[in-house]
């Protein structure tokens, strides 16, 4: 069976449909409901009195619970779908939920709505959800920017490493990945209480994270008008950020737009003195956030015809 094909399938559904409303508010939504397991091994887990060791413990075991939670049913699943096209379209509902195509252009297009209009408040609101940043002083550039970065690395978490290791490994390689995606979201902090605990899942996170990431910076420079320069830039730059994946797609979104991203960000307890990421740039606008979404439209569109193009060769074989 062609995961690929498999995969367009479920980009198509989610396009069409993102994910309803109404279905969330009756069933929830397959991430809440590995957040609500990682919440209870957390709970059960990861004992303040432990030593650092046994929590690290704890949280390999976590981090194999929660990813063989997710992949062993879809695992089942999909050995027991037809062979052809039903297969295929089947296959694809299920992996509609773990693709946020829409919900990423609609988070970023609420954002750029506002700012358009000049309505700084409604705007700040709007990027809040999106980032973890205080947004309370933003000024307008600066929602742009928080806008612009949650954009380039959100396309990469989201889109493409899900659709990545689905095309790989099917139904149970995208589960896998969303199951370590929101391991890393919720436990795989620096803080005191997850500092050892979400070790296992951070590392793991980046480590699933390196070949989409690189080839999300790739879709952005070669779709942008600038291909080469942003190719240079996401070379140069990409190191700068504070993780070892999110600056490929930050800095190929910054030189195709020709703005600097990253740079100093205000959290609730502390100020990251980040680098800039394509420094010599001025600071994006509201117009440069409806650039962005138009860049990461044709970035989609791109992946769209590259998973077409390996369900044609896969055909063929």
């Amino acid at each position: 069976m062609s995961y690929a094909l498999m995969m367009l399938t479920a980009m198509a559904i989610d396009l069409s449909f993102g994910w309803p409303d109404w279905l969330y508010r009756r069933i929830g939504h397959p991430v809440t409901w590995l957040g609500a397991l990682i919440r209870a091994l957390d709970l059960a887990l990861n004992h303040d009195h432990a030593s650092d060791a046994r929590r690290r413990l704890a949280g390999v075991a976590t981090l194999i619970v929660t990813v063989a939670a997710a992949a062993l049913p879809m695992w089942a699943l999909q050995s027991l779908l037809p062979q052809g096209w039903l297969g295929i379209l089947l296959g694809g509902v299920l992996a509609w939920p773990l693709v946020a195509l829409r919900s990423m252009h609609a988070h970023v297009a609420a954002v750029a709505k506002p700012l358009t209009a000049g309505d700084l408040p409604a705007a700040r609101f709007a990027v809040s959800m999106i980032v973890g940043r205080d947004t309370t002083r933003l000024d307008p550039a600066g929602v742009a920017r928080a806008a612009l970065e949650s954009l380039a690395e959100n396309t990469s978490d989201g889109i493409v490493a899900p659709l990545f290791w689905g095309a790989v490994l099917g139904l149970p390689g995208i589960a896998a990945y969303k199951a370590v995606n929101t391991l890393d979201s919720m436990i795989g902090h620096r803080s005191p209480r997850f500092e050892c605990f979400g070790w296992a899942s951070a590392r793991f996170d980046d480590l699933v994270n390196l070949i989409p990431a690189r080839a999300t910076g790739l879709l952005f420079a070669l779709v942008s008008s600038r291909p080469v320069l942003g190719l240079r830039v996401m070379w140069r730059d990409a190191s700068l950020h504070r993780s070892p994946n999110a600056g490929w797609p930050e800095a190929a979104m910054a030189a195709g737009l020709g703005v600097r991203l990253s740079g100093p960000r205000v959290y609730a307890d502390h100020t990251a003195q980040e680098p800039w990421v394509n420094a010599e740039a001025p600071d994006p606008s509201a117009a440069d956030l409806r650039l962005g979404l138009a860049l990461y439209a044709r970035a989609m569109a791109t992946l769209a015809a590259g998973l077409t193009g390996l369900a044609l060769i896969w055909s063929l074989t």
